[in-house]
């Protein structure tokens, strides 16, 4: 097998857009992945993306940053500020878990501290199984642990997901529900087309915990980044964190600075479906490996400047050229939730219909309540992936403190 590698801003993303290239980087994650939109390729992905983006829509992403983040938010962050302290990575995935449960269709009818907690430990265990590829723990130790939660999933979570929505979608038949009763989910999406997309009772599943582990361990990880890079900016600058409270606009910059250097997986890796040439005259065929280094792309100085390594809000980008760089993809695969998770670039919006991004409003909340640096329990990076992600990131929060500072 040869492997080519590709670490130019322009090679990879016309790489990236290339329909002869299917997904590789999570053959190692197959116990949680397979037959998910993520990995499919073709028709059968345009088929699934098609029915999807139903869901994913400009009024759902404005509904739910709007009025049901903000409310969550609230309700997950409320034990933190009791406590005056937290850890960013549990806080983020458990502000993030009902969110990204509720638009994957799973039901949460207890709301209880145990039902929560369930479900979390179960996600944990699904995103452990769709890195695995970057996994320093045992693969199969990790296989055996996604099968025992996907089938605890399955009965605690999925099933009565299912029969709810199956039972909603009779009544719509019978003429006993009209349509805008029905849950906007993806579950409830693919349900309704299950028949013609003849998924299986196992792909179903695994569609489902994967947009489960995507949603929280992506946007837990980026709003960690993203607040390590905005207190680092804002130490030896006077009045920044008080700018960045007032100008939600200057946030999201902020906010986007830090995709571009932490995106959620450092490479993204392709495998030919034939024989193909590529940027720089590289010849590939079925077998090979094409590696995109996503992290080297998006600091290319040639479209982000001499200090491309360094975060800088302020910086000048070319025409074209998207803030955050490759972070979100681009073609076919490129992330369905960016706009959820990122908001929308500013091209003259009002401030007051602005799409501004679960991770900058989860951001400006964190600044507001004066989150700083534990000095005495400093974070700590996660020794069980090779990805360069945090494991622990305590804080401490001061509402009352200086914000100059």
């Amino acid at each position: 097998m040869q492997e080519v590698v590709f670490d130019a801003y322009d090679d990879v993303a016309l790489v990236m857009r290339n329909p002869d290239l299917a997904q590789a980087l999570y053959d190692d994650g197959a116990v949680v992945m397979e037959g998910t939109l993520l990995v499919l390729h073709g028709a059968d992905h345009h088929a699934r993306r098609a029915l999807e983006m139903r869901v994913f829509r400009r009024d759902f992403f404005h509904h739910y940053t709007h009025d049901v983040f903000p409310r969550t938010l609230e309700e997950t962050i409320a034990p933190a500020l009791a406590a005056g302290r937290a850890d960013l990575i549990d806080l983020g995935y458990r502000v993030t878990m009902n969110l990204t449960a509720d638009f994957a269709g799973i039901d949460r009818p207890r709301r209880s501290t145990d039902e929560t907690e369930q479900l979390l430990r179960l996600v944990m265990s699904f995103s452990k199984g769709a890195t695995l590829v970057h996994s320093t723990l045992d693969k199969d130790d990790v296989r055996r642990e996604v099968r025992d939660a996907l089938d605890e999933f399955d009965e605690a979570f999925l099933k009565p997901s299912i029969a709810r929505r199956k039972a909603m979608l009779e009544g719509l038949r019978a003429g006993d529900l009209e349509e805008d009763a029905l849950p906007r989910d993806v579950l409830t999406v693919l349900l309704r087309d299950e028949d013609r997309l003849e998924l299986t009772a196992d792909v179903l599943r695994r569609e489902i915990a994967f947009y489960l582990q995507a949603g929280s361990h992506s946007t837990a990880n980026a709003t960690t980044h993203a607040l390590d890079e905005i207190l680092a900016w804002c130490r030896n600058r006077p009045g920044e964190r008080q700018r960045m409270l007032n100008d939600s606009i200057y946030l999201q910059r902020c906010v986007h600075e830090s995709f571009r250097l932490h995106p959620a997986s450092p490479v993204a890796w392709r495998k030919p479906t034939q024989r193909l040439t590529l940027p720089g005259g590289k010849s590939v065929a079925i077998g090979d490996r094409v590696v995109l280094d996503l992290a080297a792309a998006n600091r290319d100085a040639a479209k982000f400047g001499a200090d491309a390594a360094a975060f800088n809000p302020h910086r000048a980008l070319p025409t074209g050229i998207l803030p955050f760089g490759l972070t979100f993809g681009t073609g076919a695969h490129s992330c369905l939730g960016r706009d959820l998770d990122g908001g929308v670039v500013p091209r003259g919006e009002a401030l007051a219909t602005h799409q501004l991004g679960i991770v900058p409003l989860f951001v400006l909340r964190l600044l507001a309540l004066g989150a700083r640096l534990d000095p005495d329990d400093p974070p700590t990076r996660d020794d069980d992936t090779h990805r360069p992600h945090w494991g622990r990131y305590p804080i401490l929060f001061d509402p009352q403190q200086d914000h100059q500072r």
